[in-house]
């Protein structure tokens, strides 16, 4: 399991620096697998580490990200407070809900977002009035507490909201995954402080190391895979077209779903 895990914190630090995704999204579904003996805390506690690892993951791939990137969102102090604010709420709603709520809303959002970027204009053509040059980063402030709480909620990660919402402001993938990270990081950071000190009323002792709820050796494990690989692509970036950035961005919703999917079916 030891390998397995560092084998997807691999998977992770690529998705973290092409995707925007901080680890949560994916590491979710592993998570609910690699903590199956917890039974049906899994899902909690899959969110909960998850939020563990979207800090670490986040934090390094803002602090390589370009000042010029990040200057987007200069003066977006208000989202990000807000951001937090959702995260923070989010992580304690997600504490007084049935582990199988979490899990299957996972699913539910995932999909309605894959339909989402397919129908809908402006992810991967362009949308009518697309204001890309614009140096804001185009997510409306009101939308920060929901994004943040749905995000900390379910363990789906800012990124799987924003990058969309990015996108369809006319930034390419490029810019728009990598705005998600400092969003990402306003979401994880409360977040994980509530995960770190709560009591689940449940046994979590199936996990590999269990802090709060967070199972920090899993975190661990996934980490060790996941940094040097942030490290090394934050320097060399690999130039993807926007277009094949943009499909791989929804293929890999497509494998995240059914892996989600099939440990509840």
């Amino acid at each position: 399991m030891i390998l397995a895990l560092v084998f997807i914190g691999i998977l992770t630090g690529l998705t973290t620096v092409l995707f925007g995704f901080g680890g949560g999204f994916v590491t979710v579904p592993v998570i609910v697998w690699a903590d199956a003996a917890v039974g049906s805390a899994a899902g909690t506690v899959a969110v909960a580490t998850s939020a563990i690892v979207m800090v670490i993951n986040a934090a390094i791939a803002t602090s390589a990200t370009p000042n010029t990137t990040l200057g987007r969102l200069r003066g977006r102090s208000p989202l990000l407070v807000l951001l937090a604010v959702g995260g923070l709420l989010g992580a304690v709603v997600a504490l007084a809900v049935p582990s199988t709520i979490i899990s299957w809303g996972f699913v539910v959002y995932v999909a309605a977002t894959i339909l989402d970027v397919l129908v809908r204009p402006g992810f991967l053509r362009p949308a009518v009035g697309a204001h890309g040059t614009s140096r804001g980063a185009a997510i409306p402030t009101v939308l920060g507490a929901p994004i943040g709480a749905v995000a900390a909620f379910l363990g789906v990660g800012g990124s799987v909201m924003t990058v969309p919402l990015l996108r369809r402001s006319g930034l390419p993938m490029s810019q728009a995954t990598a705005l998600a990270n400092p969003l990402t990081l306003a979401i994880s950071v409360p977040a994980g402080l509530v995960f770190l000190t709560a009591r689940h009323t449940e046994d979590v002792h199936g996990a590999v190391l269990a802090v709060g709820i967070v199972d920090l050796g899993a975190a661990a494990f996934l980490l060790v895979g996941a940094i040097p690989v942030i490290v090394a692509l934050r320097r060399r970036p690999p130039h993807i077209p926007d277009r094949m950035h943009a499909w791989t961005y929804i293929g890999l919703l497509f494998v995240v779903l059914v892996a989600m999917l099939l440990p509840l079916i």
